[in-house]
């Protein structure tokens, strides 16, 4: 199974790049794992938030293929402690879904378009984070789960 990241716009802080290639790097000893990146928006500042969340939408939409389990991350999703989204990833990992595909979207959220195609929600925390550090807490979180899984000493009750 391939785990997919897409993401909404570049990321642009040196220190989020770094982290997030770090955990990147430590991934690929438990699964495929590829990060895609939707291009920001040209003019995007002349743009209404809902005109921005559509036209983002789309090429969300085009990126995902028929058979994926596609999950949104979300303020609005479900809450998972470290071990039981390890739990929750082992038993996605075991369906017969060739791809395990996680969105994380703009600034201003999902389209409704995305919404309507993509049910299943996962939230990090109640707190807000900006879309970009959320790629490294994610990152971070899904190796994690990993070391959860494979009995490393990484997470500590």
């Amino acid at each position: 199974m391939k785990i997919i990241l897409i993401v909404v716009g570049k990321t642009v802080q040196k220190w989020l790049q770094d982290g997030i290639a770090e955990y990147q790097s430590r991934l690929e000893h438990f699964a495929q794992f590829e990060i895609q990146t939707i291009p920001d928006l040209k003019n995007n500042r002349n743009m209404d938030f809902q005109t921005q969340k559509n036209l983002e939408g789309q090429s969300i939409l085009k990126l995902l293929q028929p058979g994926d389990d596609v999950w949104l991350l979300d303020d609005k999703g479900h809450d998972f402690t470290s071990p039981a989204l390890a739990s929750w990833l082992e038993k996605h990992m075991a369906q017969s879904s060739k791809r395990l595909v996680f969105i994380i979207g703009g600034p201003y959220g999902f389209s409704q378009a995305v919404y309507d195609r993509v049910p299943g929600r996962i939230s990090l925390s109640r707190m807000t984070f900006s879309h970009q550090m959320v790629r490294l807490i994610f990152v971070e979180q899904l190796y994690r789960a990993f070391t959860i899984l494979q009995n490393l000493p990484y997470h500590h009750e």
